[in-house]
């Protein structure tokens, strides 16, 4: 099993390494793939990934990543992404009452919950990309997620006492919370001075500091929200895509949270 993970792990790494520094189309491409995998992981929860719902789902978020793309060139006078999506929530009320009494107000609400959950979230990954040094400030929606988790363990392995949420995930604790924010911030501020004397990238490490620390406790967030989830629905893991790890979900949860807390970070900072 160890090993089942580790190597799913490594894959992981190379795929994330190639498409984030190839960027653009490459990149963009690979995230409309997993959202919509994402997407179906979370519609199976609820048994709409084949009905009317899910398939209202999925052509949105088909839509909102076309307006993604087609941003630059698009009139600057209309509010393209606020005009799909009460055309979204005008769709799912009409598949809710001409359907009535066939889906329950929970599937309905899950279709719309979800191209936001993952299709918009996901996708601020490719719009920190495409910033001014974007190629630089991507790297820490990984850095925070992945890091603050690696911290939190280390930490609450060895001192960690106080339950976090012992009825979502047991073994989080709160000094592993802490640690893994701090842990966050240390390596916001490693990531800095490395991108600073190898790729004279000017970073600020206060910032990148801010950035990390914001970002791992986001991160933490994401990933209990995603078990309380499948606590609520009596599910281990989302899917089983990823030998070792789960579906995409399981393993994207606290990236989802992150990617859009370090971009509006990144652009405000």
């Amino acid at each position: 099993m160890f090993k089942t993970r580790l190597l799913s792990g490594i894959l992981l790494i190379i795929i994330a390494l190639v498409t984030v520094i190839m960027g653009g189309g490459l990149l963009f491409g690979v995230l409309f793939t997993i959202s919509l995998i994402g997407m179906t992981e979370l519609y199976k929860v609820f048994n709409i990934q084949a009905k009317a719902p899910g398939i209202c789902g999925y052509m949105f978020a088909v839509g909102y990543y076309a307006l993604l793309y087609l941003k630059p060139v698009l009139p600057e006078n209309t509010d393209w992404f606020m005009l799909l999506f009460m055309a979204f929530l005008i769709c799912m009320m009409a598949v809710f009452v001409f359907s009535f009494p066939k889906y329950q107000t929970g599937q309905i609400l899950a279709a719309f919950f979800g191209v936001f959950y993952v299709a918009v979230m996901l996708s601020y990954i490719y719009q920190i990309r495409i910033l001014p040094g974007g190629v630089f400030t991507v790297w820490l929606v990984f850095i925070c997620s992945w890091g603050c988790d690696t911290c939190a363990y280390c930490v609450g392995m060895l001192i960690g006492k106080h339950k976090m949420a012992p009825k979502l995930s047991p073994k989080k604790s709160v000094e592993g919370g802490v640690g893994g924010i701090t842990g966050a911030a240390l390596v916001g501020v490693l990531y800095a001075l490395a991108i600073n004397k190898w790729g004279n990238a000017g970073a600020d490490l206060v910032r990148f500091a801010i950035i990390g620390a914001v970002g791992g406790a986001i991160s933490q967030i994401g990933d209990l929200a995603a078990s309380a989830i499948k606590r609520n629905h009596n599910i281990k893991d989302y899917g089983n895509l990823i030998p070792g790890h789960g579906g995409i979900l399981d393993r994207f949860d606290s990236v989802i949270f992150t990617a859009p807390m370090i971009y509006y970070l990144a652009v405000l900072l």
